[in-house]
């Protein structure tokens, strides 16, 4: 077993099954013994329920934890004070992730106005630390699950993760977001970038795909169309233990990812 630590940023257009693979990940990393931290860094905030979390059980997201911000931000723009650029969030996970399987933790970052583009709001300084500080964390998988692109935190996301799994689909629009998306993965400096081309049909749509993709990507892979998922929505929980066909895919990438020195 490879002992370093594993941080992987999930990343395409929307609708392409980002949420579902990441699910599926950290069930398939967890099965291998290791304690996993699923990050939601989507504002529609999907995963607790994909990972099998009841709805009945409302996770209040970080960006609204303004105690904690206080305490690690300090003062707020606008209304005196200074704010700390560099907190330390060694306890965050601790504090705020919730049990979301065995060895699986979920922690929602929650929807920050302006991301991107130069805010300095506190709830996007705490949240962009995190995400750049990932190696201070105890969990030996983190991944984190992104909204449609890389350039909401893309500085942060490059400092704390070694790793971009570029998700798309068989149309016109993901596959072009899915190019982009590993021009800037590459630009921001994450070491291995990954195409998963999901909900495969036929062997000659994989082919097609990677002479497109040809020299954007360190690995392609494929999941296969598996009507497992649809009957199992939301939670991929019966996926993971049904062994259905797409899982097989699935524990072949964790272990490309593990093998990765």
């Amino acid at each position: 077993m490879n002992n370093r630590k594993i941080r992987v940023v999930v990343a395409g257009k929307g609708g392409v099954g980002k949420t579902t693979l990441t699910a599926l990940l950290a069930h398939a990393f967890s099965r291998r013994g290791m304690r996993v931290l699923a990050v939601d860094g989507d504002p529609q905030a999907n995963l607790a329920a994909t990972l099998g979390i009841p709805a009945l059980h409302p996770i209040t997201p970080l960006s609204e934890q303004k105690a904690y911000i206080q305490e690690k931000i300090g003062g707020v723009p606008g209304r005196g004070g200074f704010m700390v650029l560099n907190p330390d969030i060694a306890d965050v996970a601790d504090r705020f992730a919730v049990p979301a399987g065995e060895r699986i933790r979920l922690l929602v970052m929650g929807g920050v106005r302006n991301a991107g583009s130069g805010c300095l709001c506190p709830e996007y300084t705490l949240i962009s630390t995190i995400l750049a500080s990932t190696g201070c964390l105890p969990d030996e998988v983190i991944l984190l699950d992104t909204p449609a692109g890389l350039e909401h935190f893309g500085r942060a996301v490059a400092q704390g993760f070694n790793c971009a799994l570029i998700v798309t689909d068989a149309s016109y629009n993901a596959r072009s977001v899915a190019r982009d998306l590993s021009r800037l993965a590459r630009q921001c400096g994450i070491r291995d970038v990954i195409l998963v081309f999901n909900r495969m049909h036929s062997g000659s749509d994989l082919k097609e795909i990677a002479e497109e993709m040809e020299g954007l990507f360190l690995d392609i892979r494929s999941m296969p169309h598996d009507p497992c998922l649809p009957r199992c929505e939301p939670s991929v929980v019966p996926v993971v233990e049904g062994e259905c066909p797409v899982m097989k895919r699935v524990n072949s990438l964790a272990e490309f990812i593990l093998s990765r020195d």
